[in-house]
């Protein structure tokens, strides 16, 4: 077994859902391949601190396809003055797709974040929400409650690599958290957001370690 991480260092496991994984409603690229990773760093028990985050959507949520007449699934509109992607209906509160995934054993959590429940925001991020009606980002709290438990690092994992795990990452980082990118234990929607997701993480300063 590896040795424990100091207690100053948090994983955060970014919506490891079903609707996500081959076979549900958002699948991405090959998502179910880095379960067993995940499941393996959790049973070692090398965090002290452990934070999962679930995708949360009331149905009919604005950033559903359905949502919006004329429009199809990966369509981009503008919402809220921003670039909004149009995503098939995904992760609905009480769905078996919007379940943790039954290969993890999720005891070490010490938190599990819900996000996206305002029917008019969606909310990549672990940190803060995408923009509202106001034009800002609320803060889903995260930041606090990992400064009160000590934590100056985060090492983030999970899906989508290209979208939550990514904007999560940056919002740590803008945050003031060293953050280390578990892109061995990431999966992107689609392959060809890699180079891009590359480019950002670099542009903000973020760590990445590929295995």
């Amino acid at each position: 077994m590896s040795s424990p991480l100091p207690a100053s260092t948090a994983l955060l496991v970014i919506d490891l859902q079903p609707d996500f994984m081959p076979g549900g409603a958002l699948a991405c690229h090959e998502g179910d391949a880095i379960v067993p990773g995940i499941a393996a760093l959790l049973a070692s028990r090398r965090y002290a601190t452990v934070v999962a985050t679930q995708d949360w959507h009331p149905a009919a949520h604005a950033s559903f396809a359905s949502s919006h007449a004329g429009h199809a699934p990966f369509d981009t509109i503008t919402l809220h003055g921003q670039p909004q992607v149009l995503w098939p209906d995904h992760c609905v509160q009480g769905t078996p797709g919007a379940a943790l995934s039954a290969g993890v054993d999720w005891t070490p959590a010490d938190l599990i974040l819900r996000k996206g429940t305002r029917p008019e925001v969606d909310s990549y991020s672990a940190f803060r929400e995408n923009h509202g009606p106001d034009g800002t980002r609320p803060t889903t709290g995260l930041a606090g409650w990992l400064r009160e438990r000590g934590i100056e690092e985060v090492h983030v994992c999970g899906l989508a690599r290209d979208y939550c795990v990514l904007w999560s990452a940056q919002d740590a980082a803008a945050a003031g958290f060293r953050v280390r990118f578990l892109w061995h234990l990431t999966q992107p929607v689609t392959p060809s957001g890699d180079a891009p997701t590359r480019a950002a993480l670099d542009a903000a300063g973020i760590v990445i370690e590929y295995a």
